[in-house]
């Protein structure tokens, strides 16, 4: 049996196991590019259950905050422009804002440590009680429930809270530091992130499956399942109605922020990991790890660190540079092994399942051989 029939086989048996549990998996699709660059896909279950549509390779699902890479890399492509600097307190950047000096650390955080969770900040999403999810189900709850949120509205949850460490002291995952970088990004600039996004990364290496989660009307985006979402925010179990989002991506925004198929977000991890989206001084920049306490459930290894946007974890395959993510109704997980030139990417739609488990299967069989 090919590589392409085990990943296939392995793929479809932990579908039918999924369907044996509550967690009842819609549909999912995984892609694996190989050292030569080609890839193999495959897609199985429904992307709309209710109407049995079902799951193809090329659907569109949020990837959630595999998005920090991309984030990352469009700082690092203007640090090698010399437009912003990664040592610098971004204080530079915030001088007529009156609420700056509110934020915790303020006067010391720079990009670096924003970038690998090293700033002090919360997590705005869920280090703040109910705060943040009684604000989305109020959203959710007004006359205008697809309303846009703005940048700043996301930041307040983070001001006037004591710092949980000095910046560069410790890790803290936190959506909220990556709020902040969008801001400078378009300070910086003089455009929108999604601008920067385009012209550096989407553009240059082609990734025509990507787009900015800007809008409620994705093309090609398929229905997704909140079971998780829908009991902390008060999201609807489906979250597409009309052919759209029924709440507006800005809740995200560059804590994540991009819709993409699981064979585009392969050709991501190759264009990055090997050199084609930043130089290779940066890229050494990137892969700089600091000590990371958490361990993700049901990964290959324990986690080594966290660099600028990734997260660096030991396998019995060999290091692997990895990123989960979650949206409301999807869940998504992209993986590279820098010493097979290996990348995995799997993406699900819905974000009750634990989707670890699918991948470890594939990875399994992709690796065994090897």
């Amino acid at each position: 049996m090919n590589l392409s029939s085990l990943i296939e086989q392995a793929l479809h048996t932990q579908y039918q196991i999924s369907q044996q549990t509550k967690e009842q998996l819609p549909g999912v699709t995984a892609t694996v590019s190989l050292p030569d660059g080609s890839l193999i896909s495959h897609a199985c279950g429904f992307a709309d259950k209710e109407s049995h549509i079902p799951m193809t390779c090329n659907a569109r699902m949020p990837a959630g905050s595999i998005g920090k890479t991309f984030v990352a890399a469009v700082v690092l492509s203007m640090v090698a422009d010399g437009v912003v600097e990664l040592d610098t307190p971004i204080s530079k950047w915030f001088v007529d804002a009156d609420w700056f000096c509110r934020l915790p650390n303020y006067n010391v955080i720079t990009l670096r440590h924003l970038l690998n969770h090293s700033s002090g900040i919360i997590d705005h999403v869920y280090d703040t009680g109910t705060d943040f999810a009684n604000y989305i189900k109020n959203i959710l709850k007004s006359d205008n429930p697809a309303q846009a949120i703005e940048p700043h509205k996301l930041l307040q949850f983070a001001l006037d809270r004591k710092p949980l460490f000095l910046p560069g002291t410790g890790f803290h995952y936190s959506d909220t530091g990556y709020i902040l970088i969008g801001i400078i990004i378009e300070k910086a600039s003089s455009h929108s992130y999604y601008h920067e996004l385009s012209k550096r990364i989407l553009i240059p290496l082609q990734l025509t499956d990507t787009v900015p989660l800007h809008r409620r009307d994705i093309p090609g985006i398929v229905q997704g399942y909140a079971r998780q979402s829908r009991r902390l925010f008060g999201i609807p179990k489906r979250v597409i109605a009309d052919n759209q989002l029924v709440f507006h991506p800005s809740i995200e925004w560059t804590g994540g922020g991009i819709v993409s198929t699981s064979s585009d977000l392969v050709r991501w991890a190759k264009g990055l990991f090997e050199g084609k989206a930043i130089t290779p001084h940066l890229l050494n920049q990137m892969l700089t790890s600091i000590a990371k306490p958490e361990q993700p459930p049901n990964t290959l290894g324990p986690v080594l660190g966290y660099g600028l946007g990734i997260n660096i974890i030991k396998t019995e395959f060999g290091s692997c540079y990895r990123h989960h993510g979650f949206f409301p109704g999807y869940n998504s997980l992209l993986a590279y092994y820098p010493d097979k030139k290996i990348a995995i990417a799997m993406q699900i739609n819905t974000d009750n399942a634990k989707i670890e488990r699918y991948f470890n299967a594939i990875a399994t069989e992709i690796f065994r051989p090897l």
